[in-house]
Parts: structure tokens; C-alpha cells; sequence
């Protein structure tokens, strides 16, 4: 993109033809056809380069997850984002604003295993000819029995099949929104060079000790079979009972049983330990005794933690492993032994645990608990403690609270697996500090958004979980050596070097071994985890500006380092609130660890969209509805209007009345056009150029409507300059629906003028010329909301090519004199005209019916005022006899005298 021009200050000729009854319907069709011809918003890279830093917008789009369709939410979030790219561009800015498709990830994973009725299975050999038993999804497909099981490769095709079919989808949605992205620079979350950037941070990360794997108890999905990161869950009402179970103190002069209340009896062959409070009076004298377990007869100490809750059950609980992450807690922090049961697929395990082999519950564990699912486990438990005689009282009803998989439908089991880990300030907190001081660094818009940042950051307690037990996604780019017993020793992690990115653990080899020694003794495995989709998505500025990959010259894996070097940070990162704690918060990490700065300067941050209910939209919960439909309806202008005007951060109920005026706004700029535009050309200037158009602004009703909309480019470019699109097109309309009610009405006779031979009165040429000016203005003031309609009008004033969204942002200097008029001028006028309309109203008349008398009263200045517009307002009130004014406090109408012939 060139350097813009100075504003144009005359109105170029009237075109051939004007259409005879404007229309919103078919402008997507039409505009888009020819942006995409035109390559319109490619960003000029050579310019770019050449140019100022300052002269640059860089844009981190968010990259929407392939999983089937786009809603309503992402049209909100975008087009909010649009309005901001669209006006830094006409400012003169090169805006740098790509795409990208997170199509890595459980989201898809899950689409294509209903999609196709298929799951992967990594024991399966790769099928060169399979085809999948099914092209679209139906409610059996959902269940994994009924899926077929497929290779982990034929899967993985798959996927790659349906993201592309679905990311193509979602660019033709995104081109009728309107959206003014860079077509040409695009990236897959999957492709080679995102593959390629988040191996090579990774592998970064942990060179330098901020990645890291550890065998630990964690959070587990069944359902997904997958680790699951902190941010990633999501607390949720579950039905439950409370069991209150006896505990038998072990040893000579006890007391009766010790009881606990429970709603996980299933895991009492788990138990480590009794904890109470320290304080707690009732279990001093417990402190440092054993006690044993019913129905198994293990014996577990008593003992004290201040994590435990007083005044919650019992106040004393069972320490299993595990069951809730305060397990986990006590479990570290009390040195416990591990005697976990519940395995990764949700199930007790299958064989008999050791501790209970040879105690009085082996048989009842063998017969009722082995292999069963919680569910069964807990209702043989219970019936086993009721017949035991140590279940005091029945179960009682509650529910509880429990932590889910955001995506998921089981609540999160608690198993030890090995993971890997990126440093987030969980465990440490000088980096904790650290990134709180990010957190302080970035400007929020709205700045209230940064305590949600501050408060996740504060509450960290692990750090970032970045390895999945799926199958499509960004392998981890590691192998393990395997020693002379066959034993995978994960202490010697063997490291590609960076030219040799993107590597498949699975199917590449490291450096020193050959294929035939894959999992022998003396050789070498893969990793067979791939990581986080956050961990890629986390990069996308990264990946999206030619971040260079190691190895790869300039121009080839997408390597620039002359634009990343231009642009990096990034100005801007438009996102909903409620990804803070993981896309915001994630890309700050990375960029921190490998820059040592921020990822971009601002975060804009968008709203959710609420259903009727005031309930969050979101296709997992079935309340979101797709835009399509909606963008058919009412047209896209009238859905970018009702996404802009929605304040930033805050949150807008799906409202079909906000788009309906959308609509009737933009129908009224089409209109309005076509009445500013239908007065032919202005007079050449005496060196035969078309006449300065501010020039001919010579009447103070005139100058005063410019005044106003002077206002109205001041007050929306601080607006926008202040990252606040709503406000800026508050006063934009605002002003807009005056200039038609108002101006349009009292100007209307005035700028039709008459057919003297000397050409149009100096009145008549003021109107017209202010009609112009305002028209121009206000179309660009109002493209970066309305883009279709503004550029349908500028499309019949200007020649073929040119387009409202590459031209220069409104100032008040291209009004120069003509806005110098009284800015209160037409407000007053205005209130008289409606004052006489008023009268009509009421006395049921037609508009047209003529006045033969009437009196306006108020303030000396306001009459002063309407002294200077004295014509328009008779000739718009059809005021053909007498016109009073009169001094009075207020300004107001009274005896008005209506000529009755054109009574309804």
C-alpha cells in the first residue's frame, strides 16, 4: 500500500447513472467478487520495509478452530477487530493483518471421529487404501463403540481432509463478513512451518530449562484419554452423596470409630491417610495414631494439614490417591505413599493392588471392583459398607462440585503420568513476578481486563501442561533413549537439531541411530505425545510474521527476517475475555521466554455473545447458532453494525432489533447518497478545474451542519485512536440520522434551486457543495462498520477502481473554512422543523399540508439563530403565510394555522 494522498476537497462529477431504487440486497456478492479480483488489502511487504515502524499495524487474528462451523460469537469478535484494521488503514498505515486455522487439537480430533465414524488406534498398521465407513456424522457415529478403529496415519489423514474442507468454508464466511484480511498470508496450526516454529520454541524452552518432564499425578480425561491443563477446566454442579464412613483406630485404649464423610467411596482401597486441621480440638488427641480402613482393613496415620476444611463434613477427609488436586497436595506435602487404583480409562484397575491382596477386602475387590467404572465400583463399595455395619445412615443427596475437560462430559480423574511441562510462574515465583510485570506492560482495552490477567497469573498453582495423548497435533519433538534391558530411559532425551524441523518422533530418526534399533534394547523411542494446541496457537505472531526456523533460508518454510524483524511485537491482539487465561496468557509466556519482550504492544478484548437466557453462546452447549443465516437475512452491513456497536469488552445478548437498525442504516446512507448525489456536477473554478467544493459553502445554515460534522470527525478519531470503535460510530450515527431528518429536510429546496440561465443561485451551490462534502465524510467515517454500502456509494461518484476503504481517514482540515459556521445553528433549526411536524402529527395532516401561520418562541440567540435560516425552514415546513418569533425561555411552536384542504 502507497503513501495516501491529501484529502480530496471537491466533489468529482455525478456519474452516468444513479440507480433507480438502491438496495443493500446482493452488495456481498457483488463487492467481494471484485476485492478478491483486486487483491484488495494485500499487504505491501516492500513498502512496508521501507516505511517507518510507526507507519505499521500488525494484527495477531485470531486463528478460529476448523470443527465444523463458524457462530454467531466469531462474528462478533471479528468484526470488532475489522473496524479497527479498516481504520488504521485509512489513516495511511501498511496494516499487516493475516489468517490462520487452528485445525490441530481435540475440537477436531472429536469432529472427525463423528464425522467419519472412525477412531484412531496407534496399534493399527497404516491402511494405504481405507476408506472411512461414513461421510457425515449421525447420533450413533458419536459413540466410540460404534467407531471404527483406524490407524494412527489413516487418522491423521483424515483430519487433514476435513479441516481443509472446513477451513474453506470458514473463508467464505469470513469474505461475506466483510472481513479485510490478507487473503495471501495464511497458516494451518498443522503445516509445516507452524510444526516447524513450535518444535523449534519448544526445543528452545528446553535448552534452556523452561521445559521440562515429569511423572506426576495430573489431571486426566477418560472420554478424550488425554492430560488436561489447568486452564483448560472448567468447574461445573455434579449430583453426588454424602457417605459418612467409620475408620477404626488401631491399637490398645482407642476410642470408637473415627468417622469421615465422603461422596468418592470407590476410592476408600486408595486411602494414604486420614487429615485434619492442626487446630482442629476434635482430632488432637488423633495426631500421630493409625487407624484402619473399613472394609479393607489397611492401616493409614491421622494427621495434621492446614489445607483441611474445619467446618466442611467431618472436618477430618481421606487422603486418596488421588481423587481432588488437595490430595495431590497432602500426598506431596506429607510425603504419602502411592496406592492410585483409578486408571486412564476411568476404571479401577483390573488386578488386585498389592496392599490389598491378603487383607480382608481381596475377595470383595476381586469379585465387584476389578475393571469396573466408578460408577459400579461405588455401588459395590456402599453395599459392601452397609452390610458391614460402616456406613452410618444412608446416602446423603447433594451436588458437588467438579472439575471437567472444558470440551468434556465426565468429570477429570486424577492419574500419574509422565508429561511435559513449560515454566508458567506456577512453581516459581520470580517468574511469576515476571510475568505479572508483562501483564502490567501490556495496555488492555478495556484496561479492566487486566485484572483478569493479574488474578489467573496470581492463582497459578503448576505450571503449563503442554503434552496431549492424541494423535493430530504438533509432535513433540523429542526421543528416548532405550537401555540394554529395553527399559525407556527418560533422562536421556535425544534433541533433533533445528534444521531438521518439523520432525515425527514416530517416524523420523534421531541423529546416530538407524530405524531397525525403534524401541530395541541399546536404541532409541519417540515421544509419542504431541503438544497442546495453545502451544502452536501461542506462536501464531511467530508464525504468521516469518519468525526465521533455523536451517531454512529466507523465503523457504515461510522464514522472513527481515518482516518479523519490522513487526515483531505486534501492535494488536483482538480475542475474547475468556481465553486470557490461555491464548493471552500463553503467547505472553512464550514470547517472554524466547524475546524477551511482549508479543504485541495492545489486546483488544471483545465481549461474549448471550442467548436470550444470558447464557454464553458456545456450539458445546447446543445455544449457539450458526452466521450464515443471519447474514442472509438482514445483510452483512447490518450484522457489522450491530457487532460494532456493541461496547469492547463488554457482553451483548443476540439481538435481532440491534441488526434491524443496522439494516434500516444502511438502506438510509444508500438513499441519502443518491439524494446528495443527483444535482449534477459543480461549476469549474476559473482555471477550468472543477470548483473547491469548501469554497462554495457560503450559507450559515450550511457551515453550520459542516461545524457539526467537524465535531463528529474529531470526536470519532479520538474514539478510535482510543481503541473504542462503539463510540466512534455512537457519534457517527448519531450525527448521520440528523443530517437526514434534519438537514436533508431543510436543505432539499434550496439545493434543487431553479433553472436560471446564469446557472445555479450561490444558495443553491452551497447546498449542493456541503451536501458533497458531508457525503464524503461521512461515507468514510462510516466504512469501517457499514464496508459494503459505503463502497457501493463511492463506487457510483468515483471512477472504476478506486474504493472507500483506501482512502484518506476524514480531518477537520479538509473542511477548512466551510466548518467555521455556528455549530448550534442547525440544532435549533432542526428543533423548529420538528416543532411544526408536530403539529401535523397532531392534527392529522399529511406533511406536505401547507402552514398560513404559526409563532416560534425562545431565547434571543435561538431566534437569532432562526433569522439566518429563515428560508429552509419555511420551505421544509411548507410555511407559505406569516412566521412569527417571539422571546420566551424555551424554544418551542405555538398557533400554528394549517391550510385544511389536505386534512386526512
Amino acid at each position: 500500500m502507497s503513501a495516501m494522498s491529501t484529502p480530496e476537497r471537491t466533489a468529482l462529477p455525478r456519474p452516468a447513472e444513479l440507480p433507480e431504487r438502491p438496495s443493500v440486497d446482493g452488495l456481498e456478492e457483488k463487492w467481494v467478487q471484485v476485492w478478491r479480483e483486486r487483491g484488495a488489502n494485500t499487504f505491501d511487504r516492500e513498502a512496508a520495509l521501507a516505511a517507518d515502524r510507526s507507519q505499521i499495524f500488525a494484527i495477531d487474528t485470531p486463528p478460529p478452530t476448523a470443527s465444523g462451523s463458524l457462530h454467531v460469537g466469531h462474528v462478533f469478535g471479528y468484526t470488532q477487530a475489522d473496524c479497527l484494521a479498516r481504520y488504521h488503514r485509512m489513516t495511511g498505515k501498511h496494516v499487516f493483518y493475516p489468517i490462520g486455522w487452528d485445525d490441530n487439537g481435540l475440537p477436531t480430533e472429536r469432529r472427525v471421529q463423528n464425522y467419519y465414524g472412525v477412531r484412531g488406534d496407534a496399534t493399527l498398521p497404516h491402511d494405504p487404501g481405507f476408506t472411512p465407513p461414513q461421510r457425515g456424522g449421525d447420533a450413533r457415529s458419536s459413540k466410540a463403540a460404534n467407531q471404527v478403529p483406524i490407524s494412527r496415519a489413516n487418522f491423521i489423514e483424515l483430519c487433514e481432509e476435513l479441516t481443509v474442507i472446513d477451513e474453506q468454508a470458514f473463508e467464505d464466511t469470513f469474505r461475506r463478513l466483510g472481513l479485510s484480511l490478507d487473503w495471501s498470508v495464511q497458516y494451518r496450526t498443522i503445516d509445516d512451518r507452524s510444526r516447524a516454529v513450535a518444535q523449534q520454541a519448544f526445543l528452545r524452552n528446553l535448552a534452556r530449562g523452561e521445559a521440562y518432564s515429569s511423572e506426576a499425578p495430573g489431571l486426566w480425561d477418560v472420554t478424550f484419554q488425554t492430560a488436561v491443563a489447568q486452564a483448560e477446566l472448567e468447574a461445573r454442579d455434579y449430583p453426588g452423596a454424602y457417605h459418612r464412613v467409620a475408620f477404626h483406630p488401631v491399637g490398645e485404649g482407642t476410642d470408637g470409630p473415627v468417622h469421615i464423610e465422603t461422596t468418592r467411596p470407590e476410592l476408600i482401597p486408595s486411602v494414604v491417610a486420614l487429615v485434619a486441621h492442626p487446630d482442629d480440638e476434635r482430632y488432637q488427641h488423633l495426631f500421630g495414631t493409625t487407624v484402619s480402613s473399613p472394609l479393607f482393613g489397611v492401616e493409614v496415620p491421622v494427621l495434621a494439614h492446614e489445607a483441611a476444611e474445619s467446618d466442611k463434613g467431618a472436618g477430618i477427609a481421606m487422603c486418596c490417591t488421588f481423587g481432588d488436586m488437595t490430595d495431590v497436595q497432602w500426598w506431596r506435602e506429607l510425603s504419602l505413599p502411592t496406592r492410585s487404583v483409578i486408571t486412564r480409562s476411568g476404571r479401577l484397575q483390573a488386578e488386585t493392588p498389592d496392599w490389598v491382596a491378603g487383607g480382608p477386602g481381596e475377595a470383595l475387590y476381586a469379585e465387584h471392583l476389578a475393571g469396573r467404572t466408578t460408577h459400579s465400583a461405588r455401588e459395590a463399595v456402599v453395599a459392601a459398607l452397609r452390610e458391614s455395619g460402616d456406613l452410618d445412615g444412608e446416602p446423603q443427596k447433594t451436588q458437588r462440585k467438579a472439575n471437567f475437560f472444558e470440551k468434556g462430559d465426565k468429570p477429570l480423574e486424577i492419574v500419574t503420568s509422565r508429561q511435559w511441562f513449560i515454566r508458567n510462574g506456577g512453581k516459581d515465583e520470580d517468574l511469576r513476578e515476571e510475568l505479572l510485570a508483562r501483564g502490567e506492560e501490556l495496555r488492555f482495552h478495556p484496561d479492566f481486563m487486566r485484572s483478569r490477567y493479574r488474578n489467573w497469573v496470581g492463582g497459578l498453582n503448576g505450571d503449563w501442561l503442554i503434552s496431549r495423548q492424541r494423535f493430530f497435533g504438533v509432535q513433540i519433538p523429542v526421543w528416548y533413549a532405550v537401555d540394554a534391558d529395553g527399559e525407556v530411559d527418560h533422562d536421556t532425551v535425544l534433541v533433533p537439531d533445528e534444521s531438521r524441523l518439523p520432525v515425527d518422533p514416530a517416524t523420523d530418526v534421531p541423529d546416530g541411530y538407524t530405524e531397525d534399533q525403534r524401541d530395541q534394547p541399546g536404541g532409541f523411542t519417540g515421544d509419542p505425545d504431541v503438544m497442546d494446541t495453545w502451544a502452536t496457537s501461542s506462536l501464531s505472531p511467530q508464525i504468521a510474521s516469518g519468525w526465521p526456523v533455523a536451517g531454512a533460508p529466507d523465503g523457504e518454510l515461510g522464514n522472513d527476517s527481515e518482516l518479523f524483524a519490522k513487526v515483531f511485537p505486534f501492535d494488536m491482539r483482538p480475542q475474547g475475555h475468556d481465553i486470557i487465561r490461555t491464548w493471552l496468557f500463553a503467547s505472553v509466556v512464550r514470547a517472554h521466554h524466547e524475546h524477551g519482550s511482549l508479543p504485541w504492544t495492545d489486546a483488544s478484548i471483545n465481549g461474549w455473545i448471550l442467548d436470550p437466557d444470558r447464557k454464553k453462546m458456545s456450539k458445546s452447549k447446543g445455544n449457539a447458532t450458526t452466521p450464515l443465516g443471519m447474514l442472509e437475512q438482514h445483510g452483512t452491513d447490518a450484522v457489522r453494525y450491530w457487532a460494532a456497536a456493541a461496547r469492547p469488552g463488554v457482553d451483548t445478548i443476540d439481538d435481532p432489533g440491534q441488526v434491524k437498525v443496522g439494516r434500516r442504516l444502511a438502506i438510509k446512507l444508500l438513499n441519502a447518497s443518491k439524494f446528495a448525489l443527483s444535482f449534477g456536477e459543480l461549476p469549474e473554478g476559473p482555471d477550468g478545474a472543477p470548483a473547491d467544493a469548501a469554497s462554495l459553502v457560503t450559507e450559515p445554515l450550511d457551515r453550520s451542519m459542516l461545524a457539526a460534522l467537524a465535531d463528529v470527525v474529531r470526536r470519532a478519531t479520538t474514539s478510535y485512536e482510543n481503541w473504542d470503535y462503539s463510540t466512534a460510530l455512537d457519534v457517527t450515527e448519531s450525527f448521520f440520522w440528523t443530517f437526514c431528518d434534519d438537514y436533508l429536510e431543510l436543505v432539499k429546496e434550496r439545493a434543487y434551486g431553479s433553472a436560471d440561465e446564469g446557472g445555479p443561485a450561490p444558495a443553491t451551490l452551497s447546498a449542493r457543495a456541503a451536501l458533497r462534502l458531508a457525503l464524503s465524510v461521512q461515507l468514510r467515517l462510516l466504512a469501517p462498520v457499514l464496508c459494503f454500502a459505503t463502497e457501493e456509494v463511492w463506487s457510483w461518484w468515483h471512477e472504476e477502481g478506486s474504493s472507500v476503504h483506501v482512502q484518506p481517514w476524514p480531518t477537520v482540515e479538509e473542511l477548512r473554512g466551510a466548518a467555521d459556521g455556528d455549530l448550534g445553528l442547525l440544532t435549533v433549526v432542526g428543533q423548529a422543523l420538528s416543532g411544526l411536524r408536530r403539529a401535523k402529527s397532531e392534527a392529522k395532516v399529511k406533511m406536505r399540508t401547507e402552514i398560513s401561520a404559526a409563532t416560534l418562541t425562545g431565547p434571543a440567540a435561538d431566534l437569532e439563530r432562526l433569522r439566518a435560516a429563515t428560508g429552509d425552514l419555511r420551505a421544509a415546513g411548507k410555511v407559505t403565510g406569516e412566521l412569527q418569533l417571539a422571546e420566551a425561555e424555551e424554544l418551542a411552536v405555538h398557533d400554528v394555522a394549517l391550510v385544511t384542504e389536505d386534512a386526512d
